[in-house]
């Protein structure tokens, strides 16, 4: 589904990513771990279209995305890739409903079936009780939640987190890994993790480690 061939960044003469090579599976679970500095964020976002390698392809489901104009990509990672991130990135003058529905918004899908399935989506995480609630009003492991329901509004193939429990306690956390994976089993999308949580990369399928721009080992 998600293919990389010899990706490799710089940030002028540091090297940041030094020729990684990696194949991601549909419904597949993915975590990648190793020491900070080593090139795991910034893999990360290359491979959801965040940022741009320096040399290198990245297929998704056959189509290369690094030659794509920016138009392009804006409209394959709003309907085929979904985010979470650390600290949520929730919009604070919005309430859950309307953080959930802002990809689908941008994609300019019809408004009420959006709205309908956000409600779905926000019901099925525990957050119903939450719906009309700003940001400021719900915990982390709530706005973390609501965060999982936006990656989720569009249908992606596939979510991308970035140490997506580094912000929350460990009961929290502990409910959160279980929800990525029943979400893997009930939306058959894949993740790519990446995470100093050694509990979350025991839990998933397949675990890269990263050192210095390469992968360690698969």
């Amino acid at each position: 589904m998600l293919v990389a061939k010899d990706i490799r960044r710089n940030y002028g003469e540091l090297q940041v990513l030094k020729g990684i090579d990696l194949e991601i599976k549909s419904g597949e679970v993915v975590a990648i771990v190793g020491p900070s500095g080593a090139g795991k964020t910034t893999l990360l976002q290359i491979l959801g279209t965040l940022d741009k390698a320096d040399a290198g392809q990245v297929l998704l489901n056959g189509t290369e995305l690094n030659g794509l104009p920016d138009k392009e990509l804006v409209k394959i990672r709003n309907a085929q890739l979904g985010f979470v991130f650390q600290f949520h990135n929730l919009m604070a003058e919005l309430t859950a409903l309307e953080n959930v529905c802002l990809p689908a918004w941008i994609g300019q899908k019809d408004e009420k079936e959006t709205e309908q399935k956000a409600r779905n989506l926000l019901q099925r995480l525990g957050l119903g009780e939450r719906i009309e609630h700003l940001p400021s009003e719900m915990s982390g492991g709530e706005q973390q939640r609501v965060a999982v329901a936006r990656a989720l509004i569009n249908s992606p193939t596939i979510i991308f987190a970035d140490e997506p429990t580094g912000n929350l306690d460990t009961q929290n956390a502990d409910e959160l890994h279980q929800l990525f994976f029943q979400i893997r089993d009930e939306f058959n999308c894949a993740f790519v993790l990446v995470t100093h949580n050694k509990e979350l990369a025991n839990l998933a399928d397949r675990t890269i480690r990263m050192k210095d721009g390469r992968i360690e080992e698969i």
